[in-house]
């Protein structure tokens, strides 16, 4: 079975939202991978690159669960959430913090609005994706259904690990193996084994 379009998008959209993270991280002036988290790039002259990034990885999602469909209806549900999760973040963009960008405040100061909804739009996208995850091993046994709990288990170990001084590069890691995960998904031998007892979900 080849891979539809629109579960392309879902394919091509990790590659994608990491590779524009890592060409800004590295080239942005006072941005560091190791303590900024990437939400910040889409602060300062260059930010509309990162809210692009959010917005249209988000979309490339939304196509995904609109090829998914024919899978069951929360697995679709799931995947679109986190698509519109990202959209969200995107949009409404977070706080100035950490020195970035230049003039920024070290410490924590009351966040704004649009930084509350950013939150509000990545907790989505972690919610969905756990749920997405979560759905996938409930429809499957075996390998796959243990692959499916040491993606959530590794994802959320990397993120809540207690050193700070890395939080930031372990966050895009945690993402990494969350995008790889709907890959996975969106890819045919998983669409057509994994998923087909969905089909009457």
């Amino acid at each position: 079975m080849n891979v539809t379009p629109l579960r392309a998008c879902g394919i091509a959209a990790g590659p994608l939202f990491l590779a524009v993270w890592a060409v800004q991280a590295f080239t942005r002036d006072g941005f560091d991978p190791s303590r900024h988290p990437l939400s910040l790039l889409a602060l300062g002259s260059g930010g509309w690159i990162q809210i692009a990034n959010f917005v249209i990885t988000g979309a490339l999602f939304v196509a995904a669960a609109i090829g998914l469909r024919d899978h069951g209806r929360w697995l679709p549900r799931f995947v679109g959430a986190l698509g519109f999760g990202l959209i969200a973040a995107g949009v409404f963009v977070t706080d100035p913090g950490a020195g970035f960008p230049a003039g920024a405040p070290e410490g924590r100061v009351d966040p704004s609005y649009h930084a509350i909804l950013h939150e509000a739009g990545f907790a989505i996208v972690q919610l969905a994706w756990i749920a997405a995850a979560i759905t996938v091993a409930k429809r499957n046994t075996g390998l796959a259904r243990w692959s499916t709990v040491g993606a959530i288990a590794l994802a959320l170990a990397i993120a809540a690990w207690p050193n700070l001084d890395t939080l930031s590069l372990r966050l895009v890691v945690a993402t990494a193996i969350q995008f790889a995960f709907l890959a996975a998904i969106c890819s045919p031998p998983v669409t057509r084994v994994t998923l087909a007892a969905a089909r009457d979900a």
